[in-house]
């Protein structure tokens, strides 16, 4: 699978895909910092800034993926929604889209996206599927379901040309398709629940974590008054989260998060975003763009459950065409 990625971040999709082995075609990104996370771990994939800029320069790819900028689809954006700049980078990534005709398209956003201007923002993106001949599915998936001590909900976008079955099949397993709650963290961590969805052609908090030994670790936002606690699941790391760090609680003593629990959080390997930065080596990478970096990454463990869904429904179709 050769897919294009665009609002790369630090890439958390090629995290998720490379154990697939799938290849990145090119990666877009304008933040300083995590496009140097970008170039230290990916020298040889071709990173732009200004994803608008693409042409079809790459070929055929089988697979888009991006997460546009969430500011204007969320409340602490203002609803600004479609009118502001950022907001429209959603419809720039349809026509790239339009521009390179991938099979598949995978597109994340905050869950502030489906009632933005009161929900005809989320309607202008999917009525864009629906016209460059993309069937859609949406789901709300939450990556504490996936093996990590972190609320976190996102809204993604599934869409694959021509056919809304095979969108709706990666998304939803045949239990939510019938109706049935979704299981327990204890029982089942790689299923998520989901509380908005669609499928077909388009028609009109705070936690825990578990420090060594089985002690209660409490992970919370340093500006948080007061805090309730559930089992084993962390606060939302968030965009930022570098300017308000989070912090542990075990027993009496406070401690804000390391980086590297930061990126455990999301799914990443040990020290990912610890590169050498502005003439400095790595042992000596400043936290704060870390935590920024790392708070506005998709999570890890989502990403390649998507993966691993579409390359399943992938081998269902060619086995069914070779038995035809």
């Amino acid at each position: 699978m050769i897919y294009g990625s665009v609002c790369s971040g630090i890439e958390a999709a090629t995290a998720a895909w490379e154990p697939l082995d799938w290849k990145a075609a090119f990666f877009s990104e304008i933040e300083k910092f995590p496009r140097a996370v970008l170039q230290h771990h990916y020298p040889d994939t071709p990173l732009h800034g200004d994803f608008t800029t693409i042409g079809d320069d790459y070929g055929s790819i089988d697979l888009l993926v991006g997460g546009t900028p969430c500011q204007s689809f969320s409340v602490a954006g203002l609803r600004k929604g479609m009118a502001d700049q950022r907001g429209n980078l959603a419809l720039e990534y349809l026509r790239l889209a339009d521009r390179l005709r991938p099979k598949w398209l995978v597109w994340e956003n905050v869950p502030g996206v489906l009632s933005s201007n009161g929900g005809h923002d989320f309607f202008s993106f999917i009525a864009g599927l629906q016209e460059l001949g993309y069937g859609f599915a949406y789901r709300v998936l939450d990556a504490q379901y996936f093996g990590v001590a972190q609320r976190r909900r996102r809204v993604f976008v599934v869409g694959c040309f021509g056919d809304w079955r095979s969108a709706a099949a990666v998304l939803f397993e045949r239990e939510s398709l019938q109706g049935h709650p979704a299981p327990s963290r204890e029982a089942r961590k790689e299923v998520a629940g989901f509380t908005s969805t669609s499928i077909g052609e388009y028609s009109p908090g705070c936690g825990t974590l578990r420090a060594s030994g089985g002690q209660l670790a409490v992970a919370f936002s340093s500006k948080q008054q007061s805090l309730q606690t559930s089992d084993d699941i962390a606060n939302t790391l968030g965009a930022n989260d570098y300017k308000e760090p989070q912090a542990v609680q075990l027993k009496q003593s406070v401690r804000r998060l390391t980086p590297t629990e930061c990126e455990r959080l999301q799914g990443f390997p040990d020290n990912y975003t610890r590169i050498p930065w502005r003439n400095k080596t790595a042992d000596d990478c400043p936290d704060g763009p870390r935590y920024k970096a790392i708070g506005n990454s998709m999570a890890v463990p989502v990403m390649r459950w998507i993966g691993e869904r579409i390359e399943m429904i992938e081998a269902v179709k060619k086995d069914s065409e070779e038995a035809a």
